[in-house]
């Protein structure tokens, strides 16, 4: 499971679903009267009341397990046809549903009823509204900056990481970004750096997508697929979160993207990108 895949809307159905597990082992009923006559009641938790314990809480606590899950991932899952953060999310609302009915119909609800009514409503929330909302589409952790990489061909000037406009770079300092190595002529994929003359097509081919782009590096929040160039739809890698890769050239919403092994592909979804 890759941690990096997940969004802050994971982060709240992680909270929400800790707090339902606390809740459901606190009393699910109050008392208003002399606490003499309290103290002596003992008053059931969820689990104890089985149909609420494992029809309300327990399926809140698994669809936003679902839901998390769902997103780390590398491959999406299916369940009847549906996907597997569908699925959870439509436990995370039914739920609430329940919790809420059941607090309708107690004459005094108690601490377990109360807060895990709030957690179930909360995270049937984050579910639903997660992918519609970009402050809770925003990765949870982001992604991390290599110390001194080398990708991409050349070796790096002294104490200037390589690549072109690499993340962390010194303005001024980027090298030109080399052609991708072609496996065929042998050699390191990393090796010696081009000469300045022979490394210039590659920028200049990368601008035509608009006069003022440059090549950037940047991650991908969540997996996403990397599409052919020729238009038929094929997929030819998938960009993994945690991972920096090279925007060569933009086709409107688009981005042409080259991976550390110099395959170029269409990036479709450019939403949510963090620029190095």
């Amino acid at each position: 499971m890759n941690i990096r895949s997940l969004t802050r809307g994971d982060g709240v159905l992680i909270g929400a679903a800790v707090v339902l597990f606390i809740a459901s082992f606190l009393d699910t009923a109050g008392c208003d009267g002399p606490a003499a006559i309290c103290d002596q009641i003992d008053f059931a938790n969820s689990w104890e009341a089985s149909p609420l314990g494992w029809g309300a809480f327990f399926l809140g606590i698994a669809g936003a397990a679902l839901v998390v899950l769902s997103h780390g991932l590398p491959q999406p899952r299916k369940v009847l046809g549906l996907e597997l953060g569908q699925v959870g999310a439509a436990f995370t609302i039914a739920a609430a549903w329940n919790i809420l009915m059941w607090v309708f119909e107690s004459e005094n609800a108690g601490a377990g009823l109360i807060l895990g009514v709030i957690a179930a409503l909360v995270g049937a929330a984050a579910a639903v509204a997660a992918p519609m909302v970009p402050a809770l589409k925003a990765p949870l952790v982001g992604a991390p900056r290599p110390a001194a990489p080398q990708t991409y061909g050349g070796q790096p000037q002294q104490g200037v990481p390589g690549g072109y406009g690499y993340p962390g770079a010194p303005q001024g300092q980027q090298q030109p970004y080399p052609a991708p190595h072609d496996a065929s002529q042998g050699g390191s994929p990393f090796g010696q750096p081009q000469p300045a003359a022979a490394q210039q097509p590659e920028p200049q081919a990368a601008s035509q997508g608009g006069a003022d782009f440059t090549p950037f590096w940047f991650a991908v929040p969540v997996a996403r697929p990397l599409y052919a160039e020729d238009g038929s739809g094929s997929q030819i890698a998938e960009l993994a979160p945690g991972t920096w890769y090279l925007a060569v050239e933009q086709r409107g919403q688009a981005l042409i993207a080259q991976t550390q092994d110099g395959r170029r592909g269409v990036l479709q979804d450019a939403t949510g990108i963090q620029r190095g």
